[in-house]
Protein backbone atom coordinates (compact mmCIF):
# COMPACT_ATOMS: atom_id res chain seq x y z
CA UNK A 1 0.00 0.00 0.00
CA UNK A 2 1.28 3.47 -0.89
CA UNK A 3 1.18 5.90 2.01
CA UNK A 4 1.74 9.50 0.97
CA UNK A 5 3.87 10.01 -2.12
CA UNK A 6 7.02 8.04 -1.28
CA UNK A 7 6.29 5.32 1.29
CA UNK A 8 5.23 1.71 0.79
CA UNK A 9 3.67 -0.13 3.74
CA UNK A 10 3.93 -3.89 3.37
CA UNK A 11 0.77 -5.47 4.75
CA UNK A 12 1.98 -8.99 3.92
CA UNK A 13 5.21 -8.46 5.93
CA UNK A 14 7.99 -9.96 3.79
CA UNK A 15 10.35 -12.00 5.96
CA UNK A 16 14.15 -11.94 5.98
CA UNK A 17 14.68 -15.66 6.45
CA UNK A 18 18.48 -15.60 6.08
CA UNK A 19 21.41 -13.27 5.50
CA UNK A 20 25.00 -13.60 4.32
CA UNK A 21 27.85 -11.23 5.20
CA UNK A 22 31.44 -11.46 3.98
CA UNK A 23 34.39 -9.14 4.60
CA UNK A 24 38.08 -8.59 3.99
CA UNK A 25 41.14 -8.37 6.25
CA UNK A 26 40.55 -4.74 7.29
CA UNK A 27 37.00 -5.64 8.34
CA UNK A 28 38.32 -8.66 10.24
CA UNK A 29 40.17 -6.22 12.52
CA UNK A 30 37.12 -4.02 12.91
CA UNK A 31 34.46 -3.44 15.53
CA UNK A 32 31.90 -6.06 14.46
CA UNK A 33 34.08 -8.92 13.22
CA UNK A 34 31.97 -11.46 15.12
CA UNK A 35 28.90 -10.49 13.07
CA UNK A 36 30.38 -11.70 9.77
CA UNK A 37 29.68 -15.12 8.33
CA UNK A 38 33.03 -15.21 6.54
CA UNK A 39 36.20 -13.09 6.68
CA UNK A 40 39.15 -13.19 4.30
CA UNK A 41 42.82 -12.66 5.07
CA UNK A 42 43.65 -11.58 1.51
CA UNK A 43 42.28 -8.52 -0.33
CA UNK A 44 42.71 -10.40 -3.64
CA UNK A 45 40.64 -13.46 -2.61
CA UNK A 46 43.00 -15.46 -4.86
CA UNK A 47 41.72 -13.53 -7.88
CA UNK A 48 43.79 -11.64 -10.46
CA UNK A 49 41.94 -8.31 -10.08
CA UNK A 50 40.17 -6.43 -7.31
CA UNK A 51 36.98 -6.33 -9.39
CA UNK A 52 36.97 -10.14 -9.60
CA UNK A 53 37.60 -10.27 -5.87
CA UNK A 54 34.50 -8.12 -5.36
CA UNK A 55 32.52 -10.47 -7.56
CA UNK A 56 33.67 -13.38 -5.39
CA UNK A 57 32.54 -11.55 -2.24
CA UNK A 58 29.04 -11.13 -3.69
CA UNK A 59 28.88 -14.76 -4.75
CA UNK A 60 29.91 -15.93 -1.28
CA UNK A 61 27.35 -13.74 0.50
CA UNK A 62 24.55 -15.07 -1.72
CA UNK A 63 25.67 -18.66 -1.29
CA UNK A 64 25.87 -18.17 2.47
CA UNK A 65 22.33 -16.78 2.70
CA UNK A 66 20.90 -19.65 0.65
CA UNK A 67 22.79 -22.23 2.71
CA UNK A 68 21.56 -20.75 6.00
CA UNK A 69 17.97 -20.61 4.73
CA UNK A 70 17.91 -24.34 4.03
CA UNK A 71 15.99 -23.85 0.77
CA UNK A 72 17.27 -24.87 -2.63
CA UNK A 73 18.84 -22.26 -4.91
CA UNK A 74 16.31 -23.22 -7.61
CA UNK A 75 13.51 -21.93 -5.36
CA UNK A 76 14.85 -18.35 -5.51
CA UNK A 77 13.08 -16.47 -8.30
CA UNK A 78 15.10 -13.24 -8.47
CA UNK A 79 18.44 -11.71 -7.51
CA UNK A 80 18.46 -7.90 -7.12
CA UNK A 81 21.87 -6.29 -6.77
CA UNK A 82 24.20 -3.50 -7.81
CA UNK A 83 27.50 -1.89 -6.83
CA UNK A 84 29.84 1.05 -7.49
CA UNK A 85 31.94 -0.31 -10.33
CA UNK A 86 31.31 0.76 -13.94
CA UNK A 87 28.28 -1.03 -15.40
CA UNK A 88 27.89 -2.89 -12.04
CA UNK A 89 30.04 -5.71 -13.44
CA UNK A 90 30.80 -7.43 -10.09
CA UNK A 91 27.05 -7.86 -9.48
CA UNK A 92 26.30 -8.88 -13.06
CA UNK A 93 29.15 -11.38 -13.23
CA UNK A 94 28.10 -12.77 -9.82
CA UNK A 95 24.57 -13.18 -11.19
CA UNK A 96 26.00 -15.25 -14.02
CA UNK A 97 27.69 -17.58 -11.53
CA UNK A 98 24.69 -17.80 -9.22
CA UNK A 99 22.33 -18.52 -12.11
CA UNK A 100 19.23 -16.77 -10.71
CA UNK A 101 17.12 -14.32 -12.79
CA UNK A 102 18.70 -10.95 -12.20
CA UNK A 103 17.70 -7.30 -11.84
CA UNK A 104 20.73 -5.01 -11.81
CA UNK A 105 20.38 -1.62 -10.10
CA UNK A 106 22.58 1.36 -9.26
CA UNK A 107 22.18 3.84 -6.44
CA UNK A 108 25.78 3.96 -5.24
CA UNK A 109 25.94 3.42 -1.46
CA UNK A 110 22.13 3.53 -1.22
CA UNK A 111 21.91 0.32 -3.27
CA UNK A 112 21.54 -1.89 -0.18
CA UNK A 113 18.19 -0.44 0.85
CA UNK A 114 17.02 0.18 -2.72
CA UNK A 115 17.43 -3.54 -3.44
CA UNK A 116 15.76 -4.50 -0.15
CA UNK A 117 12.82 -2.14 -0.76
CA UNK A 118 12.26 -3.47 -4.29
CA UNK A 119 12.54 -7.07 -3.11
CA UNK A 120 10.03 -6.45 -0.32
CA UNK A 121 7.63 -4.76 -2.74
CA UNK A 122 7.72 -7.72 -5.12
CA UNK A 123 7.32 -10.25 -2.29
CA UNK A 124 4.49 -8.22 -0.74
CA UNK A 125 2.66 -8.17 -4.09
CA UNK A 126 3.17 -11.96 -4.38
CA UNK A 127 5.34 -11.52 -7.44
CA UNK A 128 7.82 -14.03 -6.04
CA UNK A 129 8.26 -16.44 -3.17
CA UNK A 130 11.97 -15.88 -2.60
CA UNK A 131 14.29 -13.02 -3.62
CA UNK A 132 17.99 -12.49 -2.95
CA UNK A 133 18.79 -8.84 -2.27
CA UNK A 134 22.31 -7.53 -1.77
CA UNK A 135 25.30 -5.46 -2.73
CA UNK A 136 29.09 -5.36 -2.48
CA UNK A 137 32.12 -3.08 -2.58
CA UNK A 138 35.90 -3.38 -2.57
CA UNK A 139 38.22 -0.71 -1.24
CA UNK A 140 40.91 -1.09 -3.90
CA UNK A 141 38.46 -1.37 -6.80
CA UNK A 142 36.58 1.78 -5.74
CA UNK A 143 39.81 3.71 -5.14
CA UNK A 144 41.06 2.80 -8.61
CA UNK A 145 37.86 3.96 -10.30
CA UNK A 146 36.91 7.05 -8.31
CA UNK A 147 40.19 8.40 -7.00
CA UNK A 148 43.73 7.01 -7.47
CA UNK A 149 44.98 3.41 -7.35
CA UNK A 150 46.08 2.52 -3.83
CA UNK A 151 49.65 2.04 -5.06
CA UNK A 152 49.76 5.73 -5.98
CA UNK A 153 49.77 6.65 -2.30
CA UNK A 154 47.73 9.84 -2.74
CA UNK A 155 46.94 11.74 0.45
CA UNK A 156 43.34 12.33 1.51
CA UNK A 157 41.73 15.09 3.57
CA UNK A 158 40.10 14.35 6.97
CA UNK A 159 36.65 14.48 5.32
CA UNK A 160 37.37 11.40 3.16
CA UNK A 161 35.98 7.97 4.00
CA UNK A 162 37.19 4.37 3.69
CA UNK A 163 35.36 2.07 1.27
CA UNK A 164 34.38 -1.23 2.89
CA UNK A 165 35.59 -4.48 1.34
CA UNK A 166 32.75 -6.97 1.61
CA UNK A 167 29.26 -8.01 0.61
CA UNK A 168 25.93 -8.30 2.35
CA UNK A 169 22.88 -10.24 1.18
CA UNK A 170 19.36 -10.88 2.51
CA UNK A 171 16.99 -13.63 1.40
CA UNK A 172 13.37 -12.47 1.53
CA UNK A 173 10.37 -14.77 1.55
CA UNK A 174 6.59 -14.64 1.74
CA UNK A 175 6.59 -17.02 4.71
CA UNK A 176 9.08 -18.12 7.31
CA UNK A 177 10.84 -17.10 10.49
CA UNK A 178 12.89 -13.95 10.94
CA UNK A 179 12.73 -10.14 10.98
CA UNK A 180 10.05 -8.60 8.78
CA UNK A 181 10.19 -5.64 6.42
CA UNK A 182 7.27 -3.38 7.29
CA UNK A 183 7.73 -0.30 5.09
CA UNK A 184 10.08 1.56 2.77
CA UNK A 185 10.43 5.21 1.84
CA UNK A 186 11.94 5.88 -1.59
CA UNK A 187 14.13 8.97 -1.56
CA UNK A 188 14.29 11.95 -3.86
CA UNK A 189 17.45 13.38 -5.40
CA UNK A 190 18.84 16.14 -3.18
CA UNK A 191 21.56 18.31 -4.72
CA UNK A 192 23.23 20.91 -2.52
CA UNK A 193 25.65 21.94 -5.31
CA UNK A 194 28.61 20.33 -3.54
CA UNK A 195 31.45 19.28 -5.83
CA UNK A 196 34.05 17.80 -3.44
CA UNK A 197 34.25 14.00 -3.92
CA UNK A 198 36.28 13.78 -0.70
CA UNK A 199 33.34 14.95 1.42
CA UNK A 200 30.64 12.40 0.72
CA UNK A 201 29.20 12.55 4.23
CA UNK A 202 28.51 16.27 3.98
CA UNK A 203 27.02 15.88 0.50
CA UNK A 204 24.70 13.00 1.47
CA UNK A 205 23.49 14.34 4.84
CA UNK A 206 20.64 16.51 3.40
CA UNK A 207 19.31 13.53 1.42
CA UNK A 208 19.22 11.43 4.60
CA UNK A 209 17.38 14.20 6.43
CA UNK A 210 14.84 14.57 3.62
CA UNK A 211 14.05 10.85 3.60
CA UNK A 212 13.87 10.50 7.38
CA UNK A 213 11.54 13.48 7.65
CA UNK A 214 9.35 12.13 4.83
CA UNK A 215 9.21 8.64 6.32
CA UNK A 216 8.14 9.85 9.76
CA UNK A 217 5.52 12.19 8.29
CA UNK A 218 4.02 9.72 5.84
CA UNK A 219 3.86 6.92 8.43
CA UNK A 220 2.63 9.37 11.08
CA UNK A 221 5.11 8.12 13.67
CA UNK A 222 7.66 9.73 15.99
CA UNK A 223 11.37 8.91 15.89
CA UNK A 224 10.91 7.11 19.23
CA UNK A 225 8.97 4.39 17.37
CA UNK A 226 12.37 2.94 16.42
CA UNK A 227 15.07 1.63 18.70
CA UNK A 228 17.61 2.91 16.19
CA UNK A 229 17.52 5.14 13.14
CA UNK A 230 20.56 3.95 11.20
CA UNK A 231 22.17 5.93 8.40
CA UNK A 232 24.30 4.19 5.81
CA UNK A 233 27.65 5.89 5.58
CA UNK A 234 27.50 9.52 6.59
CA UNK A 235 30.56 9.19 8.81
CA UNK A 236 31.46 11.71 11.51
CA UNK A 237 30.88 14.79 9.38
CA UNK A 238 27.64 13.72 7.71
CA UNK A 239 26.18 12.50 10.99
CA UNK A 240 26.79 15.84 12.70
CA UNK A 241 25.45 17.80 9.72
CA UNK A 242 22.31 15.65 9.50
CA UNK A 243 21.61 15.87 13.25
CA UNK A 244 21.85 19.65 13.02
CA UNK A 245 19.53 19.76 10.00
CA UNK A 246 17.01 17.44 11.66
CA UNK A 247 16.94 19.64 14.76
CA UNK A 248 16.38 22.74 12.64
CA UNK A 249 13.42 21.00 10.97
CA UNK A 250 11.89 20.08 14.31
CA UNK A 251 12.77 16.37 14.17
CA UNK A 252 14.24 15.36 17.52
CA UNK A 253 16.29 12.18 17.49
CA UNK A 254 18.32 11.27 20.55
CA UNK A 255 22.03 11.00 19.77
CA UNK A 256 22.25 7.46 21.19
CA UNK A 257 19.34 6.42 18.96
CA UNK A 258 20.89 7.88 15.80
CA UNK A 259 23.72 5.63 14.61
CA UNK A 260 25.73 5.32 11.42
CA UNK A 261 26.97 2.15 9.75
CA UNK A 262 30.11 3.99 8.68
CA UNK A 263 30.92 4.62 12.35
CA UNK A 264 29.96 1.12 13.49
CA UNK A 265 31.91 -1.27 11.30
CA UNK A 266 35.45 -0.22 12.29
CA UNK A 267 37.04 0.13 15.70
CA UNK A 268 38.62 3.18 17.25
CA UNK A 269 42.09 3.73 15.87
CA UNK A 270 41.63 2.22 12.43
CA UNK A 271 42.77 4.82 9.85
CA UNK A 272 39.41 5.46 8.18
CA UNK A 273 39.43 9.28 8.51
CA UNK A 274 35.76 10.38 8.65
CA UNK A 275 34.40 6.82 8.69
CA UNK A 276 33.45 3.97 6.38
CA UNK A 277 31.56 4.06 3.08
CA UNK A 278 30.67 1.85 0.12
CA UNK A 279 27.50 -0.10 -0.72
CA UNK A 280 28.66 -3.02 1.44
CA UNK A 281 28.91 -0.79 4.51
CA UNK A 282 25.18 -0.50 5.24
CA UNK A 283 24.46 -4.00 3.91
CA UNK A 284 26.97 -5.71 6.20
CA UNK A 285 26.20 -3.67 9.31
CA UNK A 286 22.44 -4.12 8.84
CA UNK A 287 22.34 -7.77 7.81
CA UNK A 288 25.08 -8.75 10.22
CA UNK A 289 25.29 -6.60 13.33
CA UNK A 290 21.83 -5.09 13.75
CA UNK A 291 19.79 -8.11 12.66
CA UNK A 292 21.85 -10.21 15.08
CA UNK A 293 20.85 -7.80 17.85
CA UNK A 294 17.24 -8.13 16.74
CA UNK A 295 17.40 -11.92 16.73
CA UNK A 296 18.80 -11.82 20.28
CA UNK A 297 15.82 -9.72 21.37
CA UNK A 298 17.93 -6.65 22.22
CA UNK A 299 16.12 -4.41 19.70
CA UNK A 300 12.69 -4.63 18.07
CA UNK A 301 12.48 -1.91 15.40
CA UNK A 302 15.06 -0.21 13.18
CA UNK A 303 14.89 2.24 10.31
CA UNK A 304 17.85 1.82 7.95
CA UNK A 305 18.52 4.89 5.78
CA UNK A 306 21.14 4.04 3.15
CA UNK A 307 22.70 7.08 1.50
CA UNK A 308 24.26 7.36 -1.95
CA UNK A 309 26.27 9.94 -3.89
CA UNK A 310 25.31 9.59 -7.56
CA UNK A 311 28.36 11.13 -9.21
CA UNK A 312 30.83 9.56 -11.61
CA UNK A 313 34.53 10.19 -12.30
CA UNK A 314 33.50 12.03 -15.47
CA UNK A 315 30.94 14.26 -13.75
CA UNK A 316 33.52 15.23 -11.12
CA UNK A 317 36.09 16.03 -13.83
CA UNK A 318 33.49 18.30 -15.43
CA UNK A 319 32.94 19.98 -12.06
CA UNK A 320 29.28 18.96 -11.88
CA UNK A 321 27.61 18.99 -8.45
CA UNK A 322 27.02 15.71 -6.63
CA UNK A 323 23.36 14.57 -6.61
CA UNK A 324 22.56 12.44 -3.57
CA UNK A 325 19.79 10.12 -2.48
CA UNK A 326 18.66 8.11 0.57
CA UNK A 327 16.27 5.17 0.79
CA UNK A 328 14.77 4.09 4.14
CA UNK A 329 13.55 0.61 5.05
CA UNK A 330 11.94 -0.30 8.37
CA UNK A 331 12.70 -3.74 9.76
CA UNK A 332 10.95 -5.15 12.80
CA UNK A 333 11.32 -8.27 14.90
CA UNK A 334 9.01 -10.98 13.64
CA UNK A 335 8.19 -14.61 14.19
CA UNK A 336 6.73 -17.30 11.95
CA UNK A 337 4.74 -15.59 9.16
CA UNK A 338 2.18 -17.90 7.57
Amino acid sequence: MLTGHQTWVFANTPVIIATGTVGGPFEANGNIANDFDLLHEDMWLKQDSFEKAQQALMEEACQMAIKKSKIEKEQVEFFISGDLINQITPSSFAAKTIGIPYLGIFNACATSMESLALSAMIINAKGANYILSGTSSHNAAAEKQYRYPTEYGGQKPPTAQWTVTGAGCALLAQHGQGPVVTSATIGKIVDMEMTDPFNMGGAMAPAAVNTIETHLKERNIAPSYYDYIITGDLGHIGREVSLDLLQKRGVTIHEDQYVDCGLTIYREGQPVLAGASGPACSAIVTYGHFLNLMKKGEIKRILVVATGALHSPLSIQQNDPIPCIAHAVSIEAGSDVS
